[in-house]
């Protein structure tokens, strides 16, 4: 039998759920013709699951021992908020958030965007020998 990992420490507060649910996207409720599957797992529970994994940095399918919700779950709700652009957006007023009560110094920060090949990379397309790794310590034959 297996046990449940204690999660108390990961559980979204009150108060910062009130500040995130309003930015979740909305889904229309889709009832199935034949009132079959499972109803959908809460926001608050999955939001819970998917900060677990993101403090804990633990596989999604961990989720599944913790008793918050299922990692697939999870996952799909992660993927689906991400092309929403919920995470992108909470993740703006977060910064604000932080600036207004703590200060952030944009002088001193940067951004490299860089994209460049390695300089020691060397080419793509370069010579390949014609004999084989194994064949070099050999001796030569006496023909």
């Amino acid at each position: 039998m297996s046990e449940k990992i204690p999660v108390q420490e990961f559980v979204i507060s009150d108060v910062l759920w009130e500040l995130i649910e309003p930015l979740i996207p909305v889904r229309e409720k889709k009832v199935h013709p034949l009132g079959c599957h499972r109803p959908r797992v809460p926001d608050r529970q999955v939001m819970n699951g998917i900060f677990f994994v993101l403090r804990t940095g633990c596989q999604w399918k961990a989720l599944d021992a913790t008793g918050i919700c299922s990692g697939s779950t999870a996952h799909a709700r992660f993927q689906e908020w991400e092309r929403e652009g919920f995470f992108a957006q909470l993740w703006e007023i977060a910064l604000h958030d932080y600036d207004a009560l703590e200060g952030l110094d944009w002088s001193w920060l940067s951004l490299d965007g860089a994209m460049t090949k390695a300089p020691l990379g060397g080419e793509k397309k370069r010579p390949q020998s014609d004999r084989s790794r194994q064949r070099r310590r050999e001796k030569k034959p006496a023909d």
